[in-house]
C-alpha cells in the first residue's frame, strides 16, 4: 500500500500483548489519521478526541481554586493530557502510561500532540501500572509517595465493563475506587472516560464511594456513520 496513504510507524511488545502505531490517510476526510492497536484490537484514533478533550475540561470545569495538581490515567495519544493542559490553573500535571513505547512515541515526536507534551514543564510522564498505583500505599507520583491531587482523570479501559486486562478488575469496585479516593484533595474530582452510554449502576457505585457523582454524555459528529 502507498506509504502515504498507510504506514505502520512502531510496532512492539508489552506485558499486555504488542502494541503498534499506525498512520493512514483517511479518504472520506482526508485527514491524516494516527492509530494504536494492541493486538488485533483498535485502542484509539485521532479521528475522533472529543470525549477524550471533554474528560479533561469538564473534569477540572468541576473544580474551584487555582494551583491545580491533576493525573491523568492514560496517555495514549495525548489529547486528554492537552486538554488538561489548556486549562490555566494546572500547576502540576503527572500522566501515568503503562505501555513504554507510548511515552517513546511522543518523546521522540512520532505523535503529533508529542512535542507540545514534552514541552510543557507543567506534564511529566510516569511509567507505571495506575491501577496498581492506586491500591498501592505509595499513590500516583514516585517522587512524593502519598501526594494528593485536585483531579484524577482517567481513560484506559473502554469502560468499567469492557477492560484491556485483567489488572484493572478490582478497581471499579467500591474497595478499588475508596483506595483511589485518598489521593484526592478535599473536594477533589475522580474523573473516569467511559465508550458505553452512562451506566445508573455503576453511578450509583460511584455514588456510594465519592460525596456526589453524575455522568456527562458526550456527543460529537462522525462523518463515517452520520
Amino acid at each position: 500500500m502507498d506509504p502515504l496513504l498507510f504506514e505502520e510507524l512502531d510496532y512492539c511488545p508489552t506485558p499486555i500483548g504488542p502494541v503498534s502505531l499506525r498512520r493512514r490517510m483517511e479518504l472520506t476526510v482526508k485527514r491524516v489519521v494516527y492509530e494504536v492497536k494492541l493486538g488485533d484490537e483498535f485502542l484509539m484514533s485521532s479521528l475522533f478526541t472529543a470525549s477524550e478533550e471533554a474528560l479533561a475540561r469538564l473534569g477540572l470545569a468541576a473544580l474551584q481554586g487555582d494551583a491545580l495538581d491533576v493525573v491523568v490515567g492514560g496517555l495514549g495519544l495525548g489529547y486528554t493530557a492537552r486538554a488538561a493542559l489548556e486549562d490555566a490553573r494546572v500547576r502540576a500535571l503527572a500522566v501515568v502510561e503503562y505501555l513504554v513505547p507510548v511515552i517513546a512515541w511522543h518523546r521522540d515526536g512520532l505523535l503529533p500532540l508529542g512535542p507540545e507534551l514534552t514541552g510543557d514543564a507543567r506534564c511529566r510522564f510516569v511509567q507505571g501500572d495506575f491501577f496498581a498505583m492506586a491500591a498501592s500505599a505509595e499513590g500516583f507520583d514516585p517522587q512524593q509517595p502519598g501526594r494528593r491531587f485536585d483531579a484524577i482523570l482517567l481513560d484506559i479501559d473502554h469502560s468499567p465493563d469492557a477492560l484491556l486486562d485483567a489488572r484493572s478488575s478490582s478497581f471499579y469496585r467500591p474497595d478499588g475506587l475508596r483506595a483511589l479516593a485518598r489521593y484526592l484533595k478535599p473536594g477533589g474530582i475522580f474523573g473516569l472516560w467511559s465508550n458505553d452510554a452512562p451506566d445508573p449502576a455503576f453511578t450509583a457505585r460511584l455514588a456510594g464511594v465519592f460525596a456526589e457523582a453524575w455522568a456527562e454524555p458526550v456527543t460529537f459528529d462522525n462523518p463515517l456513520l452520520g
